[in-house]
C-alpha cells in the first residue's frame, strides 16, 4: 500500500504546481499554457490514475501487482519527465522537449506494460478490467504521439508524413482525455458506484453499460483519428458515439446515487456533481460537435462547457475518489491491526470535514462561474472570479488531502514521496 499511497502524494504536488503554471500563465504565452496543462492532467491526474490502478487491479482481479520494482520505477520516471518537461517548456528549451518526452514515454510504457501484465493474469475480463486494458491501449497511442510532437519541435518529421501539427495536437488531446482518462475512470467509476451506495444494477444499467462498452472505445478512435487526419465525417460519427456513450455512463450513476443506501460521503457529493457535469457537457457539445468536428478551439467542447467536462467530470471524480482511497489506504496500513485493541479513528475521521465541504463549495463556484463566463458576452470578471474560487477549493482538497498523510500516514511527506518511510512490510516485498 506504500506504492499507490507515493503516487497520491506525488500527484497531490503536481496538482498544486499545476495549478499555479496555470494561474501564472492564463493569459501568457502558449508555453506556459502547456506546461500547465501537462502538469495538471499527465501529472496530477494521470499520476492518480497510476497510483489508483497499481492498488486496485490487483484487488479487484485477486492477482498479484507483476513487479513493485516497475511500480517504483514508472513514478520515477513519470515524475522526472514531466518537471523537466514542464520546465523545458516555461524556459524556452525546444531541445530539451523530447529529451525529457522520453522519459515521459519510457515511465508510461513501464506503467502499461506493469498493468498490462497483471491483468493478463486475471481472466476472464470483467467491465473494469476490459476499460483498464483499453486504457493502456489508448496511453500507449497518446504516448507515441505526445513524443512525435515533441520531437517535431526539434526536427519537423510530422510534415514529411503529411501531418499537420495542429491536427496532431487535436487527436493527440483527444486520445489523452477521451481515451486514458475517461476510460479509466468509467470503469472504476462502475465499481465504485455500487460498493459505496449499497445498490446492485439493474436491467436498465446493464442495457446502458453494454452499449457503452461496446461502442465507447470505437467512438474514442473515431473522434480521434478524424481529428488527425482531418476528416470530418469520421469525427462526426466519432463525437455522436462518445457523447451517448458518456451520457449513458452519467444516467447509470446517477441512478445508483440516487438509490443510495447511505449516507453521502464526501466521494458520493463530488460523483453527484460529475453525473450532473456530464450531461450538461453532452447537451452542449453534442450540437457544436455536429456542426464543426474538426474545429480546434472545441477539442474538449465550445466555450464553457470545457470546463463542466474537465473539471466538472473529470476533476471531481478524481478528487471523490482521493477521498475514499488515501484515508483508506492510511487507515488499513496503520491502523487496522490496532482495531479492538485500543482507539482508533474510523476512516472518514481521518480528513477535516469542514474543509471538505469548504473545498466542494469552492470547487463548485468555480465550475459554475467559469461554464456560465463561457455562455456569451459576460463581464471578465465572472471569469476572474470563477478562476480564484476554482484554485481556492483545489489547494484546499490538497491542503486536507496531504493533512491527512501527514497526521496518520507512518513517516514524513518527503519520506513517503521518495520511498524511504513508507517501504513495504517485509512480507510484502518481492522475493
Amino acid at each position: 500500500m506504500a506504492l499507490p499511497l507515493r503516487h497520491f502524494l506525488v500527484a497531490l504536488g503536481l496538482f498544486a504546481l499545476g495549478a499555479a503554471v496555470a494561474l501564472g500563465s492564463a493569459v501568457g504565452p502558449l508555453s506556459g499554457r502547456v506546461a500547465g496543462r501537462h502538469l495538471l492532467l499527465a501529472g496530477g491526474v494521470c499520476v492518480t490514475i497510476m497510483g489508483a490502478m497499481t492498488q486496485f487491479v490487483p484487488v479487484w482481479s485477486g492477482v498479484p501487482l507483476h513487479s513493485r520494482r516497475l511500480a517504483t520505477w514508472q513514478l520515477r520516471l513519470v515524475g522526472v519527465g514531466l518537471l523537466g518537461f514542464a520546465a523545458a517548456w516555461l524556459l524556452a528549451i525546444p531541445p530539451l522537449v523530447p529529451v525529457f518526452g522520453a522519459s515521459l514515454l519510457a515511465g508510461f510504457w513501464t506503467f502499461a506494460y506493469n498493468l498490462g501484465r497483471t491483468l493478463l493474469a486475471a481472466r476472464p475480463w470483467d467491465v473494469t478490467e476490459r476499460h483498464f486494458a483499453l486504457a493502456l491501449g489508448f496511453l500507449a497511442g497518446v504516448t507515441s504521439l505526445g513524443l512525435a510532437l515533441a520531437v517535431d519541435l526539434v526536427h519537423p518529421v510530422l510534415s514529411t508524413l503529411g501531418l499537420a501539427r495542429p491536427r496532431v495536437v487535436a487527436g493527440h488531446a483527444t486520445l489523452a482525455v477521451f481515451g486514458v482518462v475517461l476510460t479509466t475512470i468509467v470503469g472504476a467509476i462502475y465499481q465504485l458506484a455500487t460498493m459505496f451506495t449499497q445498490t446492485e444494477f439493474d436491467r436498465l444499467d446493464d442495457a446502458l453499460r453494454t452499449t457503452e462498452r461496446l461502442w465507447y472505445p470505437v467512438g474514442v478512435l473515431a473522434l480521434a483519428g478524424g481529428r488527425l487526419f482531418g476528416h470530418a465525417l469520421l469525427a462526426r460519427a466519432g463525437a455522436v458515439v462518445v457523447c451517448w456513450s458518456l451520457a449513458a455512463v452519467a444516467v447509470v450513476v446517477g441512478r445508483r446515487l440516487l438509490a443510495a443506501r447511505v449516507e453521502f460521503s464526501p466521494m458520493l457529493s463530488r460523483y453527484a456533481v460529475a453525473v450532473v457535469a456530464l450531461l450538461g457537457w453532452v447537451a452542449w457539445t453534442l450540437p457544436a460537435w455536429l456542426a464543426a468536428p474538426l474545429a480546434l478551439d472545441a477539442t474538449f467542447g465550445p466555450g464553457g462547457s470545457r470546463y463542466l467536462l474537465t473539471v466538472g467530470g473529470i476533476g471531481f471524480v478524481v478528487f471523490g475518489t482521493l477521498y475514499l482511497v488515501i484515508p483508506f489506504i492510511i487507515w488499513e496500513r496503520r491502523y487496522s491491526d490496532l482495531l479492538g485493541y485500543e482507539d482508533v479513528p474510523m476512516i472518514d475521521d481521518c480528513y477535516d470535514d469542514r474543509l471538505a465541504t469548504a473545498d466542494l463549495g469552492c470547487l463548485l463556484t468555480g465550475l459554475v462561474l467559469l461554464a456560465t463566463a463561457g455562455l456569451g458576452p459576460l463581464p471578465t470578471s465572472v471569469a476572474a472570479v470563477g478562476g480564484a474560487a476554482l484554485l481556492v477549493g483545489l489547494l484546499l482538497a490538497i491542503l486536507n488531502l496531504g493533512l491527512t498523510i501527514r497526521r496518520h500516514a507512518p513517516g514524513s511527506l518527503v519520506g513517503i514521496a521518495t520511498g524511504r518511510d513508507a517501504s513495504p512490510p517485509a512480507a510484502e516485498k518481492e522475493s
